[in-house]
């Protein structure tokens, strides 16, 4: 190359560089009177309000960055996320045309609050109102950390909160804004970390999942948690692209302890020992009644070795008839401690009343499958043995309406008949128990009497009540 030619390119450069500069200068002359100008920018990018109540930073190391002091956006006439401190990373190139383009956004210690609508519409997504559809977004990086989320849905009062949650977030894209599902147009993965989940019922911890995926098909895994000092993984699928959102959920949560679990039912421990659940369900819709509605698949729960405290079940087995102060629906609640069970025994303090003043007893298999159809799990294997007795139970249960659907819990002999049997119906919050001429609740104390079905004749016929897994005693 030519001095010349030298010359004229290093003029060139300079002159470029000079340009930058000055149009770098002359926006951040004086960077808090663009406040308006970043807001407006940044509520483009989201879609919605966002407003900076603290100062306005600048920063050109490695790249142009501006910080925002005391974040706030909000839509649909709520809060949905707040932040300590924000750091918009900016194309500079769109400076020299006097305008704004986000490529990454960074966020500490933000508040992030998920609200879904009775309709099933979330707080965050645009309203149908809205005059305009917005630009597309493309963002290389969204990352936030030291981050508390809450979630609630306002049809059925389910939520969480999620607290030191960290995520970081790559290629977000979103196009077609204009057009309603926003979840059909969207595309990132994301990697997502939190110390601690938290429901009204249960506490979870070091939860961990990635999750990638674009137009309106997602996949979540693996994901991982601690639950009742246990260990639990899985997936989920989303389809967002037909009229109404799809899910298939697979988990299972192994080595959990019964008494973890127990102690939100009750202070005082009534069993020890871990036990193994697992799920497959599938569902779809975007309400929580249409979620259960909709579901199917199967639900598991087994233990082997576990211990009932405070009462002797073979002693009470084989004094039934004498005492008559024995309910068979005690032990049929325990079928239900697992994962999903204190949607069923809120109703019945199971905890409290199988605490007994003396005794133990040893449960050496406890199986407890169901099949879930349309929002109703059906009994398929539920039974358990101890050392000289089985008890088994059959019948279904109804989540889309909380009720007991014609539940029978049976000590059954070693062909698999019944002995005695107790019938439970009603709702999951205030169930009752049939009994020949009354009605008792199950609320209250421990119903005094069972309703007897007669004890057979060795070598009798009989209608077999279960031939399950659980074999009987030797």
């Amino acid at each position: 190359m030519s001095t010349s030619l030298k010359v004229i390119t290093l003029a060139v450069g300079a002159l470029i560089g000079l340009l930058v500069l000055a149009a770098i200068a002359l926006f951040f002359l004086d960077i808090n009177a663009y406040k308006p100008r970043l807001e407006a920018a940044v509520s483009s990018v989201t879609g919605m309000e966002v407003r900076v109540d603290g100062p306005v930073g600048v920063g050109f190391f490695p790249n142009v960055r501006v910080t925002l002091k005391d974040v706030h956006i909000r839509n649909r006439g709520t809060e949905v996320v707040t932040a300590r401190e924000a750091r918009i990373g900016i194309d500079f190139r769109t400076l020299l045309r006097k305008g704004i383009r986000v490529d990454r956004i960074e966020l500490e210690h933000p508040g992030i609050a998920i609200v879904k609508d009775h309709d099933g519409t979330f707080n965050f997504e645009r309203s149908e109102a809205a005059p305009r559809p917005l630009p597309d977004l493309n963002l290389a990086t969204v990352s936030f950390s030291d981050a508390t989320v809450r979630y609630l849905d306002t049809q059925s009062g389910a939520g969480f909160e999620a607290g030191d949650c960290s995520l970081d977030m790559r290629h977000l894209q979103l196009s077609n804004r204009g057009r309603p599902g926003i979840m059909k147009h969207l595309g990132f993965a994301a990697d997502v970390v939190c110390g601690t989940v938290r429901t009204k019922d249960y506490a979870a911890s070091d939860l961990t999942f990635s999750v990638a995926g674009q137009r309106g098909r997602f996949d979540l895994k693996p994901l991982t948690m601690r639950v009742f000092e246990g260990q639990g993984s899985g997936s989920i699928q989303a389809d967002f692209t037909g009229a109404d959102p799809r899910y298939h959920l697979r988990y299972s949560l192994s080595r959990f302890r019964i008494e973890a679990f127990l102690k939100n039912v009750s202070p005082q421990q009534a069993a020890e020992g871990s036990m193994d659940f697992s799920a497959d369900l599938t569902m779809r819709g975007k309400t929580m009644n249409t979620l259960k509605q909709t579901s199917q698949g199967r639900i598991s729960l087994r233990g082997k070795n576990l211990t009932l405290l405070g009462r002797d079940l073979d002693q009470a087995f084989d004094r039934f008839e004498s005492s008559q102060t024995f309910n068979l629906v005690d032990v049929g609640a325990f079928f239900f401690a697992g994962p999903v069970g204190l949607a069923v025994t809120k109703g019945y303090n199971f905890a409290s009343i199988l605490q007994g003043s003396a005794g133990r007893s040893e449960i050496r298999t406890l199986v407890s499958d169901w099949k879930v159809e349309r929002g109703i799990a059906q009994s398929q294997d539920v039974a358990m043995a101890t050392n000289t007795h089985r008890v088994a139970l059959q019948g279904r249960l109804d989540f889309v309406n909380a009720r007991f659907d014609d539940v029978t819990v049976a000590l059954i002999d070693a062909r698999g008949c019944i002995k005695v049997q107790q019938e439970i119906h009603g709702a999951f919050t205030n169930p009752v128990v049939e009994q020949p001429s009354t009605l008792k609740s199950l609320t209250g104390p421990v119903v005094s009497l069972l309703k007897q079905v007669g004890r057979l004749f060795p070598g009798g016929e009989c209608d077999v009540f279960y031939a399950g897994s659980v074999a009987a005693p030797q």
